[in-house]
């Protein structure tokens, strides 16, 4: 077993899943250490995944953290019958978070209406009004910034990049090679590049 979510997130990524390989079998025999520790492993990447996918405005940012949530419940659920199929169990995981965000997608669509200020859950940051709207104006444009590349692109970098895998992980999520992976982000970066007014590379 990986010990602790910790120690399974920080190893090299064959280990990494080999950890997790072994967590997903304990934890489908019952053992809730092991079961603690896959979602120690899952959660955080969800959360990463899920807040690149639907935004990080104040208003998206709760969403997203359902839509993660929503996610470890369905490994949860789906554990059980989970049968490993030549793929990494974190592919599984991605596969359910895509259709989680496409779900918050589909529901917000639905929803138009605004939010009531409620008492957060999480402790006040120590950034200011003036940080907290500068990093949403900056979040607002990397979304608008990532609409001109193609799904598979952008699904890319949000992978490699804002959830932190590695080109394998990536390809093993996507079903593709690591070589294709590194194609398609040296692409996607090039076209976000050419798109970028020229004040904003820095």
């Amino acid at each position: 077993m990986a010990g602790t979510p910790e120690a399974a997130v920080e190893r090299e990524p064959e280990t990494r899943q080999d950890d997790i390989a072994a967590d997903v079998a304990a934890a489908m025999k019952g053992d809730r250490k092991a079961l603690e520790v896959l979602l120690g492993v899952v959660r955080p990447l969800a959360i990463r995944y899920c807040r690149a996918r639907i935004g990080r405005q104040e208003r998206s940012f709760a969403s997203a953290d359902d839509a993660a949530q929503e996610v470890c419940l369905a490994v949860l659920k789906s554990l059980p019958s989970y049968r490993d199929q030549g793929r990494p169990f974190l592919a599984f995981v991605y596969g359910i978070a895509a259709h989680k965000v496409a779900d918050a997608h589909r529901a917000s669509s639905r929803n138009r209406s605004e939010p009531v200020a409620d008492v957060p859950d999480v402790p006040e940051t120590d950034a200011g009004p003036e940080q907290q709207a500068l990093r949403g104006e900056l979040s607002r444009e990397m979304v608008e910034l990532l609409k001109v590349l193609p799904d598979k692109q952008r699904e890319i970098l949000l992978l490699r990049i804002v959830v932190g895998l590695s080109a394998e992980e990536t390809a093993t999520a996507l079903g593709s090679t690591p070589g294709a992976v590194r194609v398609a982000q040296h692409r996607a970066l090039t076209k976000l590049r050419k798109t970028m007014p020229p004040d904003r590379m820095r």
